[in-house]
């Protein structure tokens, strides 16, 4: 259907299709590290792949809505992406806790009581090796660039878990990353869920890459199974089969991620 990668289920190429054939009731939702921007040890670091700036830019003037969803605080994506002057695109910050636009900027709520004593429990125990990210609204440890990150995970994931009960906030997962939050935020699926609300749209896609984004591939199930068109696509990552199992197109890298949404928003705007 695109001309670089087909879907390897039935549902998929029925929901490529109702894409290309109404690309205005399309809700194109992306995650970004490991999707539109390779996986780094440094997350300031993740910068997009070659042609992702173009293709967000094609896409967000052929479909109806396209929003980069993430973990991440809206304006970070926003300036690693190199999107502050994409015109139509929703950047979802946060699981959707904050929302950006060109034409609204950023909403954001206010950071959780409890944030500034884990940041300084963190700072004072964390496992050699680990590293610090502040979000904002969150603070999250990595553990990918340790000399051994599986065992260094460990012992930042048993300091998370103290660290939240401690101070009131929730824990979240993510490749070599374990994160504090507020309790009873978002995820990806709810933030997709809000956007259908929203927009209501005829067909939704969702592309992402890691066990983070689950709730974001049963959004795109309960969309189908609710009589709507939808994709799921998954650039592969061994480290989440449980997640790839649900995917309706995978790719192989963030380059054919970008390559396909080339292709798909040229397909819809012919």
């Amino acid at each position: 259907m695109t001309g670089v990668i087909e879907s390897r289920t039935v549902a998929g190429t029925a929901g490529l299709a109702a894409l290309v054939a109404d690309p205005a009731g399309a809700l194109v939702t992306l995650d970004y590290d490991g999707t539109l921007a390779p996986i780094v040890e440094r997350p300031e670091d993740a910068a997009p792949a070659p042609g992702a700036l173009a293709a967000l830019t094609a896409c967000a003037r052929t479909f109806g809505t396209v929003a980069i969803v993430t973990g991440r605080p809206a304006a970070v994506v926003v300036s690693l992406a190199g999107a502050t002057d994409v015109d139509h695109l929703v950047v979802l910050g946060h699981y959707g806790e904050e929302r950006w636009t060109r034409a609204s900027g950023l909403a954001a709520p206010p950071e959780h009581p409890g944030l500034p004593a884990a940041r300084r429990l963190l700072a004072e125990r964390l496992p050699e090796g680990a590293r610090i990210e502040e979000k904002g609204l969150s603070v999250a440890v990595h553990t990918r660039a340790a000399p051994d990150p599986d065992a260094t995970l460990a012992a930042a994931t048993a300091l998370v878990e103290e660290v939240a009960s401690a101070t009131g906030l929730a824990v979240n997962h993510g490749r070599y990353v374990v994160e504090l939050r507020a309790p009873g935020a978002r995820d990806k699926g709810d933030a997709i869920r809000a956007l259908v609300a929203e927009r209501r749209p005829a067909t939704l896609l969702f592309a992402g890459d890691d066990l983070v984004d689950l709730p974001a591939y049963e959004a795109v199930l309960a969309f189908r199974g609710d009589g709507g068109d939808a994709v799921g696509v998954f650039v592969d990552n061994p480290e989440a089969a449980t997640v790839r199992a649900l995917a309706d197109v995978v790719v192989p890298d963030t380059e054919a991620c970008v390559a396909f949404l080339h292709a798909l928003a040229h397909a819809a705007a012919r």
